[in-house]
């Protein structure tokens, strides 16, 4: 006699948020309200539930831009996270400190954060769903784990939560800029230590792999410099960013007169350097290494502070200006 087949295993029901907004609240953004509301969501999170269709305001289906007002009804519905669909692969991957909540990383220069466009292998969430496997997935995130990000030529420092609990606050700290990032820089000229560079930058409306200033929508972006020794020709700096808009630094330092060195997006590659800075032409990415990351665990708030120092290839480059610059300046 045929057994029955199984009956298919039923897909986990959404978690349903009803809120009433309360009084004294007019015109507020729907993905504003909700992101005040949801402390365990980031609003780009928030924000992707509401492109899928997931929002509403009373009966209506809403945008992230729909205005919410007093007495409305905002409902929002929240899959359960998806399992991560990158596949788990054996990358060597520096891990710099681990326990039970989160996981900092030392990442190499030329790899991925996350799986996209052109990148679907190699990537740190790779690497990590190999040597971790217990990442979080925050409302079907593609990214388990992920809390912040570093661009692919640049190396450093990253923290990684483990779990749902630790990602909505690490998250939280990010957000209300607790977490404190500090790179280390070589860059073009002279760079005055204790330089503020405040300006808002977005996606360039023309040159769309670029950010800069020109953008319609830039937000606002902090950096300052809070070391800098002078070398001959190029400065090595400290950089501390009060925010985490995308190629930031990069940004920031090119807009000042002072591109990273080796970075070829932002004006920091000279064909034809001056002979006693030829190897900087060794370089294949952006001098730019996350060297400091300091937070509060997000289990019971100890602080925590991690270190990095610099990777081999930047290492080299550095050690030859030095001693160029030091043999120069004893010939004067």
């Amino acid at each position: 006699m045929t057994a029955p087949a199984p009956e298919p295993a039923r897909a986990p029901a959404p978690e349903r948020v009803r809120i009433e907004v309360p009084a004294g609240t007019d015109d507020v953004r729907l993905d504003r309200f909700l992101a005040s509301c949801l402390a365990e969501r980031t609003r780009s999170q928030i924000q992707r539930l509401i492109r899928d269709g997931l929002a509403a305001v009373g009966d209506r289906p809403a945008r992230a831009s729909t205005p919410v007002r007093a007495g409305d009804v905002v409902t929002l519905a929240i899959p359960p996270a998806a399992p991560a669909t990158p596949r788990p692969e054996p990358i060597p991957l520096p891990i710099v400190y681990s326990d039970a909540d989160l996981v900092v990383v030392d990442k190499p220069a030329g790899m991925v954060v996350h799986p996209a466009a052109g990148h679907a292998e190699g990537t740190l969430v790779n690497a990590l769903l190999h040597h971790v496997g217990d990442l979080s997935g925050i409302g079907g995130e593609r990214r388990p784990g992920i809390v912040h990000r570093l661009d692919r030529g640049t190396s450093g420092l990253l923290v990684v939560a483990k779990h749902d609990r630790a990602h909505a606050e690490l998250a939280r700290q990010f957000r209300e800029r607790e977490v404190e990032k500090e790179y280390a820089a070589l860059a073009w000229g002279v760079v005055l230590q204790g330089r503020r560079i405040d300006l808002p930058i977005g996606r360039d409306p023309v040159e769309r792999k670029k950010i800069s200033a020109r953008s319609r929508r830039a937000r606002e972006a902090v950096t300052r410099v809070t070391k800098a020794e002078r070398l001959d020709g190029v400065s090595l700096v400290r950089v501390a960013i009060a925010t985490g808009r995308t190629h930031q630094i990069r940004v920031h330092l090119a807009a000042i007169g002072h591109p990273v060195v080796g970075d070829a997006l932002y004006g920091g590659t000279r064909r034809h350097p001056p002979p006693h800075l030829r190897a900087v032409q060794r370089l294949e990415r952006p001098f730019l290494h996350a060297c400091r990351l300091a937070f509060a665990h997000p289990r019971d708030g100890r602080p925590m502070e991690l270190r990095s120092e610099l990777p081999a290839d930047l290492r080299l480059v550095l050690d030859a200006v030095r001693a160029v610059t030091a043999a120069r300046a004893s010939a004067r």
